[in-house]
């Protein structure tokens, strides 16, 4: 696929209803179902996508054995620079959090769980962490002012289409600062999306959590917190925000790792980790998605999901459909099925509960995202909305009631 670029480097993905789509429509994966419009997604030979070539080079290669004892190799040398919490462990109560937490607790390290509390924490996901608190760890629920969090809320979305700017910034941040601010000298995160999603840089592969790798990763959309300073949004009221610089961090002797570089991530291994301590499952299905343990945990996560339809043209579905058939538990026609019938999953009643918390209209609402509508791939065809060359030729593109 062929690209100009209108204006300069883009650094959001609001920015790329700007690019120009040039002889060739949205093309797929001929092995799973996500799409070239995909950040970080690339397809190569025989249109196989840079994330199943990844996936498939490393089921080959590598050597688990080794890989166990680099960790007990950090964990010993972590030891050595602790003078209390041996690392710092970031967690919602989902089950990569919860797996996280054993892996550490088995292999001796006394971690410090850290979470940045949701303004839309479900019951579920309430109970999840209570268990996972209840595994034996220190844990700081960080709540950041509801009233900063409205107002910094609806500025990403108006500005960016995107209402979990806020969360990501405090998901990264918030435990590198503690990290500095206890001397703990390990932050240790589940897995490395740029080996399950794809990336376009091999570098950002591994075992390290970078500067570099937050950059296309931290979901912020190439934005940093100083760029949300304002009179009313102030240096001090954004203060959750910040982490610490990459000197604080050298003078403290703090890294952040992957633990799935180390052990291998699976969302069925996780779940059957996190099962052991009591972690309960949506019963009635996914809401996101195609699993019903993932993205439990807050009621607005859907619609940071959802939008990747309008920008992108696919949904959280697609990503995890994608990750089962490359486990080899699902096949490319098999998913595709799926999709027709869990279609683009409209998470009506979040938006509902994300428009009261931020004071808006839903119609608002939906008039704010349709700016972000990526007219490269969305073409309005009589009254509705199409993608041409959708990967399902006889989707009913009517907008869902």
């Amino acid at each position: 696929m062929r690209l100009i670029w209108s204006g300069s480097v883009p650094h959001s993905y609001a920015q790329l209803s700007q690019f120009k789509f040039i002889g060739e429509t949205m093309r797929y994966c001929s092995r799973c179902v996500l799409p070239d419009t995909r950040p970080g997604i690339v397809l190569g030979i025989g249109d196989v996508c840079n994330a199943c070539s990844a996936y498939s080079e490393a089921t080959a290669s590598v050597d688990w054995s080794s890989r166990e004892a680099a960790f007990r190799a950090l964990v010993a040398e972590t030891k050595k620079h602790s003078k209390g919490y041996d690392c710092v462990i970031p967690v919602s109560g989902g089950k990569d959090s919860t797996w996280q937490v054993l892996r550490c607790l088995e292999y001796g390290l006394n971690p410090l769980a850290v979470t940045w509390r949701t303004p839309a924490r479900t019951e579920l996901g309430q109970y999840n962490l209570d268990r996972l608190i209840e595994l034996g760890v220190d844990h700081i629920d960080y709540q950041v002012n509801p009233k900063v969090e409205k107002i910094f809320m609806l500025r990403a979305l108006e500005r960016l289409g995107s209402t979990a700017i806020p969360m990501h910034l405090a998901i990264f941040n918030i435990p590198l600062s503690i990290a500095v601010k206890f001397d703990v000298p390990l932050v240790v995160w589940g897995e490395n999306s740029a080996d399950e999603y794809g990336t376009k840089d091999s570098s950002l592969r591994g075992h390290r959590l970078t500067r570099d790798w937050l950059k296309v990763f931290g979901v912020s959309n190439g934005t940093t917190v100083e760029d949300w300073i304002d009179e009313e949004l102030t240096r001090q009221k954004l203060t959750p925000y910040f982490g610490p610089t990459d000197q604080q961090l050298a003078e403290k002797g703090t890294h952040a790792v992957f633990l799935g570089h180390y052990f291998g991530w699976d969302p069925e291994t996780t779940l059957a980790f996190a099962k052991k301590s009591g972690f309960r499952v949506r019963e009635e299905g996914p809401k996101v998605g195609y699993w019903n343990y993932a993205d439990i945990d807050d009621d607005f996560i859907s619609i940071h999901h959802y939008l990747k339809w309008y920008k992108f043209g696919f949904t959280r579905l697609f990503d995890n459909l994608s990750i089962e058939i490359r486990r080899n538990r699902m096949t490319r026609d098999e998913a595709i099925n799926v999709i027709k019938v869990y279609r683009e999953q409209l998470p009506q009643l979040d938006i509902e509960k994300f428009c009261a918390f931020v004071g808006i209209t839903t119609s608002r609402f939906f008039h704010v995202i349709e700016k972000f509508r990526n007219p490269t791939i969305w073409k309005r065809i009589g009254t509705e909305w199409k993608i041409p060359n959708f990967l399902i030729p006889d989707w009913d593109w009517r907008a869902p009631s």
